[in-house]
Parts: structure tokens; C-alpha cells; sequence
């Protein structure tokens, strides 16, 4: 799905990933549900969409230990563009 069609979407679709699920309802302003999303899942790309999700809260901290979880450093980027950065990493 492109970047537009996903956007306007008024559903995740179910055949997204938890990652894309979790991106999808922070986009439309569901900070709880995405977290969920990721929450209790393993491996570094949840670890990283998890990582995503505390720094747009403003917990740092947490952030920075799920950044760490994912194998990277916070990126020097603004929250728009790692959405961005991410949307296009997991929608392939």
C-alpha cells in the first residue's frame, strides 16, 4: 500500500504487520492502541516502532532503552520524518 492510501485508510488493514498496525493507529491518534501493538512483542522491529512510540510520549529514557532493544541509537531526525523512516521500512 502506498504512503497516501495508508494514510487515508480508515482501518489497518489485517493483513499489516504489528509494526504497521502500531504506525497506523499513532497516525491517526491512538498513541494507546499502537503501544499495544508492540508492547509485548520481541525482536528488534517491534523493539524499534516501541522505541518510536515512547519518544513522540516525550519519555526519553524509555525510549532511549527500547532504541538500545533494537540495536540503534535515536535518530536525528524529527518524529514526522522517523515515521516516515519507519512507515517505509515496514511496508515493504
Amino acid at each position: 500500500m502506498d504512503l497516501e492510501s495508508f494514510k487515508k485508510s480508515t482501518a489497518p488493514d489485517s493483513s499489516f504487520s504489528p509494526e504497521l498496525k502500531a504506525l497506523w493507529y499513532d497516525l491517526h491518534g491512538d498513541w494507546d492502541k499502537a503501544h499495544d501493538q508492540v508492547d509485548q512483542l520481541d525482536g528488534k522491529s517491534a523493539a524499534r516502532v516501541h522505541a518510536y512510540l515512547h519518544r513522540k510520549e516525550g519519555d526519553l529514557w524509555n525510549a532511549d532503552y527500547w532504541y538500545r532493544r533494537a540495536g540503534e541509537r535515536s535518530p536525528e531526525l524529527s518524529l514526522d520524518e522517523e515515521w516516515e523512516y519507519l512507515y517505509q521500512k515496514y511496508s515493504q
